[in-house]
């Protein structure tokens, strides 16, 4: 997964901020919750959908039957997914084995394969 800079250095900016500064920069939704919990859930506006502009980045919450649980879980979330749009992955670079550890390698094989072949060789005396 690649991740533009400019979205990580967004994303680094929001982690930095406090619960009440991030939340300001997010678009927050309320919306009913489906599912079980009853009555209570199923007539109060109770999921929370916070959506971060500037990383693009959207978490719902829907799992408690209060608002305000299910927007510090929603909070929660959105910081997780934040720190992993801040990962930056390592650079791979194709390795050759030695020469040593090539000539190892075959040597072991022709042992194995010598070891087969005098299975099941029985002396015809």
């Amino acid at each position: 997964m690649s991740v533009s800079p400019i979205r990580r250095q967004a994303a680094l900016a929001a982690l930095k901020l406090d619960d009440e500064a991030l939340l300001k920069t997010c678009e927050v939704e309320y919306f009913i919750a489906s599912g079980p919990g009853g009555q209570h859930r199923n007539t109060t506006a109770s999921g929370v959908r916070l959506t971060h502009s500037a990383t693009e980045l959207s978490v719902t919450a829907t799992e408690r039957r209060s608002q305000i649980q299910n927007k510090g879980v929603a909070l929660d979330r959105l910081r997780e997914g934040l720190k992993v749009l801040t990962f930056v992955p390592k650079v791979r670079r194709a390795t050759k084995p030695t020469k040593g550890s090539q000539r190892r390698r075959l040597e072991g094989k022709k042992q194995e394969g010598q070891k087969k072949a005098l299975r099941g060789k029985k002396d015809l005396w």
